[in-house]
């Protein structure tokens, strides 16, 4: 699984080699955050702390702060309210090795974390919360007050004398009252010399209802109780709607983390079911029980019992994965059937589950260059907009028109262009794609590699654990006239058996089968790294390797062999033996070793293909056996006999040409070639090294999810290209047509309020993504 190091995404130490020890990741969550503009301010002020970055998030409200040594969270928190915002540092659970220190600590951080998944932290959540008045309530209250308010303004016949007080006494609350959380962040920012969506909000329904009010006093005609009303009416509305998708938004990931199980059942010495605990105090080496249909309750290895475990929710894959003594298997699966007794390998934050969280969290929390964008424009705007307010409120004045006309227009302007559905567009669409694509077994590391997957133009494929499936067989011998195929394939096992090599493995799982008894023991063992082994067996100094080191070991080859090791597609290992003490060896057997292309590989190059991208087979291997596998799947351009440097150098190559290029492999030799590449795709059945080098890794092990996590890229840019030229051609169409008063201010509230809504629910798509 990807370990993401402290204080910096995969990419920033790739390219920078921070070491994780130099800073710390530390979660702020943020209250009274509504706009863009609020996000670029608690990011400046959070950079004015010595050594910090931070990235602040509108859409899960919450900053990742990158903090150097030295600077403690209360710095970060006053930072913050420097900036006319409230925030605590979410807590962490702690190492499991200080479990007993901290489990207070822990039961804790679980009741806070329980309460903040229930309620949420911000005033302006859409759930109830002890002691604080809702949304919903002042949404409800907005909207009563204001029915019988728009239908006696709008209706003539119901007007009467002095019904202007009546509209008074419905609007105040309505604005002063229900509208208080937009006044109270106007207030806030106001305190620190800033401006926002808020302020826009509040200098709209101010004016309109202390005009009003003022008419009402003086004895004139034209009040705009209504707009007043309606406009905060219509505001609250687009907020409730707003929280209740954003939170649908971030289902994907709580659906993660509440996979795993809250108690477990140990295993007593004999395997039966002991004590029934709470998961944390599960330790790593303890046994535990797992009952049909129950979900595993940490990662682990089988001990005893069979069972098919459902891992959809990790994987994607939904077919079960038949388990038994030895399998591994991760917490937060499901044993469909069967009892499985399972010793704990990892526990808490060390496990697959947490980490998967943790590492979609962490991409959620990420910034693209486009939001970057985005937030800068959004710092300038409110001002640049109150600025147009005056001159259009100048502008009608000087055209002759009446102040009333005047005043309209420039209320529509201040309500129209509130950057709200700005500060959504990326984020939103980010927080739902890399959810999705959790779900459905990618993992995507931040923003960034969202943006360089849309844009890749040519894929190079890893042969081995990646295109085939790193399990291999035997799948032919060839015998010189007169040797006994027993006596060589009991030959070929012994001396493979001293070696961990998979070339190795499945020769003696091969000799193995084909003898049914047990191999005799090769004594005077000995490796030579990367071309065979050599031995005593039963008497007789004996080889096994490479053609090459069957020549270098002096022996003689025949004919039937050579032809074998020359016209072979797959990987050959020469079996040979000296026939008395002293004598030269002769090569009696030539076994083919293969590796199975995986069944889903050609219909994942075909996508690959759909996709418009170049496919590059790369590989180490003998270009029989890459150009074999290579016309097997579909891939024409294959390149072989290339060292990990030399992956490296034909990564750049490419670059040269132009090209966008996409690595995707498992192994230690593929790490230096992921890292080089404008995208890393890691297998998920590959190393560490591989993943970490990553951007993307695949939990599913299959090549068809690298297909998809290109097609899901591509499909979150495209909303986030959607959501932007929504929001910026609204304000852009909006806000002269506001000022030419060909928009009421009830029209431009009610517009504004939809533009926040259609940006998210247009994210919202992305979750029906297959």
């Amino acid at each position: 699984m990807t370990e993401i190091a402290p204080g910096a995404s995969a990419d920033q130490h790739r390219a920078h080699g921070t070491p994780a020890a130099q800073s710390r990741a530390v979660v702020l969550e943020i209250e009274g955050m509504t706009c863009a503009s609020c996000v670029a301010r608690v990011e400046k002020r959070l950079a004015r702390v010595p050594g910090v970055t931070a990235a602040v998030n509108l859409a899960t409200e919450s900053a990742k702060v990158d903090v150097p040594q030295g600077v403690a969270d209360d710095e970060l928190v006053a930072a913050v309210q420097a900036a006319g915002y409230d925030a605590r540092v979410r807590a962490v659970a702690p190492p499991a090795a200080d479990h007993e220190a901290h489990e207070h600590a822990a039961d804790e951080t679980a009741a806070h974390e329980s309460e903040h998944a229930e309620h949420g932290a911000h005033d302006h959540d859409v759930e109830d919360e002890p002691g604080r008045t809702t949304l919903r309530t002042r949404l409800i209250v907005a909207a009563a007050l204001s029915a019988p308010l728009l239908l006696v303004s709008m209706a003539m016949p119901l007007q009467f004398p002095g019904w202007q007080w009546l509209a008074l006494a419905l609007t105040a609350p309505v604005v002063l009252w229900a509208g208080w959380p937009f006044h109270r962040a106007t207030l806030r920012n106001a305190r620190h010399g800033a401006a926002t969506m808020d302020t826009l909000i509040t200098l709209g329904t101010m004016a309109a209802l202390l005009w009003s009010a003022w008419v009402t006093v003086t004895g004139g005609m034209h009040v705009y109780f209504e707009v007043a009303a309606v406009v905060t009416t219509f505001l609250l509305l687009g907020r409730f709607i707003e929280q209740r998708s954003k939170r649908r938004a971030g289902a994907a990931l709580r659906s993660l983390m509440e996979l795993g199980a809250r108690d477990v059942t140990l295993a007593d010495a004999e395997g039966r079911d002991g004590a029934t605990v709470p998961i944390e105090r599960l330790r790593t080496g303890e046994r535990f029980v797992v009952r049909p249909g129950g979900t595993i309750a940490t990662d682990g290895v089988v001990e005893h019992g069979e069972a098919a475990v459902d891992a959809s929710m990790l994987t994607g894959e939904s077919v079960p994965v038949a388990v038994g003594p030895g399998a591994s298997v991760t917490g937060g699966t499901i044993a469909t059937d069967g009892r499985l007794v399972v010793r704990a390998t990892a526990v808490g934050g060390d496990t697959r589950l947490a980490r998967i969280a943790a590492l979609v969290e962490d991409a959620q929390a990420g910034k693209s260059q486009i939001q970057r964008l985005a937030d800068r424009i959004s710092g300038v705007f409110v001002p640049v907009v109150i600025g147009l307010a005056v001159l259009t409120f100048a502008g009608w004045l000087l055209a002759g028109q009446p102040v009333e006309a005047a005043f309209v227009a420039a209320v529509a302007v201040l309500i129209i262009a509130c950057p709200c559905a700005l500060g959504l567009a990326t984020p939103v669409a980010i927080l739902v794609g890399t959810g999705r694509g959790a779900q459905r077994g990618i993992l995507i590391t931040g923003p960034e590699a969202i943006e360089t997957a849309g844009r890749i133009d040519t894929i190079v494929l890893d042969k081995t654990g990646t295109v085939t499936s790193g399990r291999m067989s035997v799948h032919d011998a060839v015998l010189t006239g007169g040797n006994d195929r027993a006596e060589a394939l009991r030959v070929a096992g012994a001396l493979e058996s001293g070696s961990e090599h998979p070339i190795a493995r499945a020769v003696v799982a091969f000799a193995t089968e084909a003898q049914g008894d047990v191999l005799p023991h090769a004594t005077g063992f000995r490796s030579h790294a990367g071309r065979g082994v050599t031995g005593v067996v039963e008497g007789r100094e004996a080889f096994a390797g490479s053609p090459a080191f069957a020549l270098e070991r002096g022996a003689r080859v025949p004919a039937e062999i050579e032809a074998a090791a020359r016209d072979a597609e797959s990987t050959v290992v020469v079996v040979g033996w000296a026939s008395a003490p002293g004598m030269s060896p002769t090569a009696r057997a030539a076994l083919l070793v293969g590796d199975t292309v995986r069944d889903d590989s050609p219909a994942a190059i075909a996508a690959l293909r759909e996709l418009g991208l170049d496919v590059v087979l790369l590989t180490g291997d003998a270009e029989g056996v890459a150009r074999a596998v290579g016309r097997e799947v579909g891939i024409d351009r294959v390149i072989a006999g290339v060292s990990p440097e030399g992956k490296v150098d034909e990564i750049r190559r490419l670059q040269a040409q132009g090209r966008r290029v996409a690595m995707v492999g498992d192994g230690v030799n593929d790490s230096a070639a992921l890292a080089a590449a404008d995208l890393g795709i890691a297998m998920g059945g590959g190393t560490d090294a591989a993943m970490n080098a990553s951007d993307i890794t695949l939990v599913r092990d299959s090549l068809g999810a690298a297909a998809d996590s290109v097609r899901l890229s591509r499909r979150v840019l495209g909303i986030i290209r959607g959501n932007l030229f929504w929001a910026f051609g609204y304000n852009v169409a909006a806000i002269p047509l506001a000022a030419l008063g060909l928009l009421t201010p009830m029209i431009a509230g009610a517009a504004m309020a939809f533009s926040s809504v259609f940006v998210v629910l247009n994210s919202l798509r992305l979750r029906a993504f297959r």
